[in-house]
């Protein structure tokens, strides 16, 4: 079925400066198509991301190994490959959640809350694609996981 849904999003051609609007039918194939291009450029973007990362820690440890520097220099060489690190981290999780949604869209399940089934809603899939609540669901899952965790 995944194959399937991805041929028929792939034929689909959206118009120059589309965006999901509300007078469409919710999770119509232009707007899947739409929030699977999103996705997917969004991930090509972190892969580049990742991959410069790489690049850029293989050619500074080739550069600096065996130069002297200052323990300052070396400290703050070392602060910034591990925020770095950090951060291709969090993209990775990212990734993870990209995919899912990718998955969600082959199955026929993006755009709609794990718990409560209700539509998310378009304007916070623009800003989150990776949303898998409705804001409402969102706010009560956070709340609750808070007073656990208190």
């Amino acid at each position: 079925m995944a194959n399937e849904m991805n041929k028929i999003l792939d034929s689909i051609v959206l118009p120059e400066g589309y965006k999901p609007s509300e007078s469409e039918e919710y999770m119509c194939p232009m707007q899947l198509a739409y929030f699977r291009k999103k996705l997917l450029d969004w991930k090509s973007e972190l892969i580049a991301g990742s991959q410069n990362t790489m690049k850029t820690l293989v050619e500074e440890t080739s550069d600096t190994y065996g130069t002297a520097g200052d323990d300052i220099d070396r400290a703050n060489d070392e602060a910034l490959k591990q925020l770095e690190l950090r951060t291709r981290d969090r993209e990775r999780k990212v990734m993870a959640k990209i995919d899912a949604a990718l998955k969600r869209i082959d199955d026929g399940t993006f755009g709609y809350c794990e718990i409560t089934d209700e539509p998310i809603g378009l304007k916070r899939l623009e800003a989150r694609p990776i949303a898998t609540m409705t804001l409402e669901a969102q706010e009560e899952y956070e709340a609750k996981e808070k007073m656990y965790n208190s």
